[in-house]
């Protein structure tokens, strides 16, 4: 594919900009924060509250009902973290737009506010050209999550699981993508790594400084440190996608760490965040927790102007966060604006994102960008249109004693898919979806990846 047939399908997806744009105030009647942190409650990243079955509001402890009457819009509960709604909350610490919904199941126990979520998707996946390759798979997730007062602030408990280890050591076919390794010897590329078993095991614990102010601390084992955006299975604007970004080692691949410790504030539409954890990904062995000294540090600095938008910049000083490469160290920048906007019949999701990876040591003395812009369209609760736009600089392709390894090349990647909604079985919605993925390549790879590489992927999603 030569970029001339590109690139007219990629000015289509940036149109998903526009409605930044268009967001220079709050929207009327959007997310204000709750006037007290000990009466938070936990979140769940792009869920909808709206249909969840046996909530009974009059149960949840520190809330007024008549305030919480409209509870999405006109008084929302809090954050395990501070004195905001908790649809502000992402992964981990990370923030996303207060406009994104929420849903799952929540419950109340005691003192106790749990809810849980999740995602299972059965998918054939075919990628095409000399390299490909053919896979029927699973991917899964599953995330508790239960917060109470305690003292002057508040404790938070998580857990989060997935089913990806039963896919097999190799995942499953993605062309250009390329992180960790299947056995310990060997690289994956043009394959997707299974996420682990324990995908976060984490507590935190935040106290109030001001009305509208904060301090929390967070530890997991594994958790995810204050770098990057929202991890790319937690962002609505591409949580429906069941593929992979390519841009995900240079954005949010330390999203499942083995060690992190994070103490954050927030002041209104602002928090400050640092972690210290231990920078290696995960091994092969899926199933396992894994330890290792704290070696890496990050920064990370948000905002939310209004509702609809949130921001981030952040940084990290990654120590040998490959096993294969133990020698080399990862600086990685990233930046990124999300937008969520709400109307009668729609749910409209964008992330643009920017990240660098600068390695230095062993073999390695390379900067290499990252660009994502993604987007997600729900229209009437039933039809989802996705979009994702790529391009990132790898080196990883061609494995050592190949004429090109270490070379770095330009990967260009637009993905376009659908999902219609056909029915629900309780609290699980359930629909069937595809998509396609279509590359823009230096031509020095053709007699590799052929002249027009595709993905291709048909999936059922089911949804808590």
């Amino acid at each position: 594919m030569n970029p001339s047939t590109l690139s007219p399908a990629m000015a289509a997806v940036v149109l998903a900009l526009a409605p930044l744009l268009t967001s220079a105030q709050t929207a009327p009647g959007t997310a204000t924060p709750a006037p007290s942190a000990s009466s938070s409650s936990p979140a769940s990243p792009g869920h909808d509250m709206s249909s969840m079955p046996g909530h009974d509001m009059s149960k949840m402890p520190g809330h007024d009902m008549a305030a919480m009457k409209d509870h999405r819009h006109d008084a929302p509960m809090n954050s395990a973290f501070g004195p905001y709604p908790m649809t502000r909350e992402g992964s981990g610490t990370s923030w996303q737009p207060d406009a994104t919904p929420m849903g799952g199941l929540h419950f109340t126990a005691g003192e106790w506010s749990a809810m849980a979520h999740g995602f299972v998707n059965l998918v054939h996946d075919r990628q095409s050209g000399p390299r490909g390759d053919r896979k029927t798979f699973t991917e899964s997730m599953a995330m508790a999550m239960a917060h109470r007062p305690l003292g002057a602030g508040t404790l938070g408990v998580r857990a989060m699981v997935s089913l990806d280890p039963t896919n097999g050591r190799r995942g499953y076919p993605l062309l250009f993508q390329t992180g960790e390794t299947a056995d310990g010897t060997t690289p994956l590329v043009d394959r997707q790594h299974p996420h682990d078993f324990f995908m976060e095991l984490a507590t935190s614990y935040s106290v109030p400084l001001a009305k509208d102010a904060s301090a929390f601390v967070y530890i997991g084992l594994p958790g995810e440190p204050a770098l990057g955006p929202p991890a790319f299975m937690h962002r609505y604007s591409g949580m429906r996608n069941p593929e992979a970004p390519l841009t995900h080692h240079w954005l949010d691949s330390t999203h499942i760490t083995f060690g992190v410790a994070t103490l954050g504030a927030s002041k209104g539409p602002f928090q400050l965040e640092a972690s210290w954890f231990n920078g290696r990904e995960p091994d092969p062995q899926r199933w396992n927790i894994e330890t290792r000294r704290f070696d890496s540090w990050s920064a990370r600095f948000s905002y939310n102007p209004t509702a609809e938008l949130s921001m981030q910049i952040s940084h990290g000083d990654l120590k040998s966060p490959e096993q294969l490469e133990a020698d080399t160290r990862v600086r990685r920048s990233t930046a990124s604006i999300s937008h969520h906007r709400k109307t009668a019949t729609t749910e409209w999701a964008t992330t643009l994102a920017y990240g660098r990876n600068r390695k230095s040591g062993g073999h390695a003395n390379t900067t290499e960008p990252g660009w994502l812009l993604e987007s997600t369209v729900v229209l009437h609760n039933r039809h989802t249109f996705f979009g994702r736009a790529e391009q990132v600089r790898n080196s990883e392709l061609f494995e050592d004693g190949d004429p090109l390894h270490g070379q770095a090349f330009r990967i260009r990647k637009l993905t376009l898919g659908y999902i219609f909604d056909l029915a629900k079985t309780g609290p699980v919605t359930w629909g069937l979806g595809g998509l396609v993925g279509l590359h823009d390549t230096p031509a020095r790879l053709d007699p590799v990846y052929g002249s027009a590489p595709r993905s291709y992927m048909v999936f059922l999603q089911g949804r808590l």
